[in-house]
């Protein structure tokens, strides 16, 4: 049972929040805020609930939760409703949240998985059936201060659309948890109604848990994947252990998870009553469900599954890894696209190019500190680097000295790949891994490499202020770029990285 012990029954159900991507906020006019928004800044007086003022329903949301509906195979009710839940606390004004708890807009969907499209871990496919999915208005956020026991309020999140999604404890095992939450992300971004980031908050995840069909423990607000899988593992331990010490679980509780064990949190005798009754300002929405879908169906992009066909498929051929990896960013895949063409379409290329695009260029970046984006290299220029290196011309690991260096002088992606090859000595034959063509300049005490080097830190001062005061380490890699320009690459680029540290005393 992914390592779980497969003694005792797990049963599982999750519920997500995911924040939508509108314009506007749920019931007000109010700019939904982004993570730069400073605080109160896109508010309103309904989002503060002053006296007197009303909700007018933002369309724009109703329409990203018909496409999330459509996505995740759910029946649309033709006409649904908007009910009060009433609680009181300091981030949310109104002393109640706008929900749907009578008539929410979709029910009785489900999800597919399957070890093809989401990984062998799955064993076999399964079905993750939806209760159902309704609209809400999120609330404000609390900002705690440690240091003098305060805490402030940002209303800014109030009234920002929900989707809540909720499953039937469908889950028996954590693999099948951790796939759907990934699937699940997948679908929103590729709908382009959320964001799909745990890590911001845009989606979170409550876990309702059970073993041998016992009590319900529910687990709220759970930021990320590892979070999740943690928080399922050790209560399901801790819920195996009373029952082996022939003890029962007979009371419902929500617990909390503290990156270590789940916390109680109250139980089911002190839970809140939130007097749920229909929002009188707000009227019935009904839908025409036939037109609505047959205008709305045709235009939404195809499925993860579909998507991930292609590429697994001829003439590609990828790995479901590298096939994830381009899925989920869509510049990524553009990217790729162009650059098979280039390469194995027109460049004649062998071997499809996506281990250079995947592994190389993103570690490549990753060493540079730096984020993918198609201008960082020109994918005509990624394209003539890989035909190079195809066609024996250069070999992997100048290949691989050559790309970094472009990286992190984008000037030198001006000239032919031929020519960067001719003037650092790269070709065919040459060697990069410290064993340099010329071997007076292979030691760490010669002097001409330490004055290369002392002159690339004295021409990059704003560089060396950024690894030495701000701690960016990976910096290093573009000053080891401008030393080997400054050689004529004749130096392995290990040398320079030890004399750089050297100079700079961070060894």
């Amino acid at each position: 049972m992914s390592k779980l012990s497969n003694l005792r029954k797990l049963k599982c159900g999750l519920e997500i929040h995911s924040q939508l991507n509108t314009k506007k906020k749920l019931f007000s006019l109010s700019s939904t805020p982004n993570l730069s928004t400073p605080p109160n800044t896109t508010v309103s007086f309904f989002d503060l609930g002053l006296p007197g003022t009303q909700p007018k329903l933002n369309l724009e949301a109703v329409l990203f939760a018909v496409k999330t509906s459509i996505a995740l195979n759910c029946r649309i009710n033709p006409c649904f409703t908007f009910d009060r839940k009433h609680y009181f606390y300091g981030d949310q004004p109104l002393g109640y949240q706008i929900t749907q708890h009578y008539n929410p807009i979709a029910k009785d969907g489900f999800l597919e998985l399957s070890p093809k499209y989401d990984g062998a871990e799955l064993k076999e496919p399964c079905r993750i059936r939806i209760e159902q999915l309704q609209l809400e208005q999120d609330t404000g956020k609390s900002i705690y201060k440690l240091n003098n026991g305060t805490s402030q309020i940002d209303f800014n999140r109030a009234d920002v659309p929900l989707i809540e999604m909720v499953t039937k404890p469908d889950f028996q095992n954590i693999d099948q948890v951790k796939a759907f939450i990934k699937k699940f992300q997948y679908t929103l971004k590729n709908l382009g109604v959320c964001t799909g980031e745990l890590e911001t908050g845009a989606m979170r995840v409550d876990v309702n848990i059970s073993v041998d069909d016992n009590a319900r423990i529910e687990m709220k607000n759970l930021p990320t994947t590892s979070a999740v899988t943690h928080a399922i593992r050790y209560e399901y331990k801790r819920q195996c252990k009373i029952l082996d010490q022939g003890g029962k679980i007979s009371q419902q509780e929500t617990r909390g998870w503290d990156g270590k064990m789940t916390v109680k949190l109250r139980s089911k005798e002190g839970a809140i009553e939130y007097r749920y009754m229909p929002d009188p300002e707000l009227n019935n929405i009904k839908l025409n469900i036939d037109d609505l879908v047959r205008n709305i169906k045709p235009n939404m992009p195809k499925t993860i599954d579909e998507r991930l066909e292609v590429l697994l498929a001829s003439p590609y051929n990828l790995k479901l890894r590298d096939a994830n990896i381009l899925v989920s960013n869509e510049e990524l895949l553009e990217y790729y696209n162009e650059l098979y063409e280039l390469t194995v379409i027109k460049g004649k290329v062998s071997k499809n190019p996506i281990n250079w695009l995947t592994h190389e260029l993103m570690g490549c970046l990753s060493r540079s500190n730096k984020e993918f984006n198609k201008d960082l290299i020109k994918v005509d220029k990624l394209s003539e680097l890989i035909i190079a290196n195809d066609a024996k011309i250069i070999n992997n690991n100048n290949t691989k000295l050559l790309l970094l260096h472009l990286i992190n002088n984008p000037q030198d992606q001006n000239e032919p790949i031929s020519k960067l090859i001719k003037e650092y000595d790269l070709a065919n034959g040459q060697q990069s891994d410290g064993n340099s063509t010329s071997d007076n300049k292979s030691g760490d005490d010669n002097s001409e490499l330490v004055g290369i080097v002392c002159n690339v830190i004295k021409d990059n001062g704003k560089v060396v202020d950024e690894i030495k005061e701000k701690g960016k380490i990976k910096k290093i890699n573009f000053l080891i770029g401008q030393c080997m320009r400054s050689s004529g690459g004749k130096c392995d680029p290990s040398t320079f990285e030890r004399l750089i540290k050297k100079e700079l005393e961070l060894v």
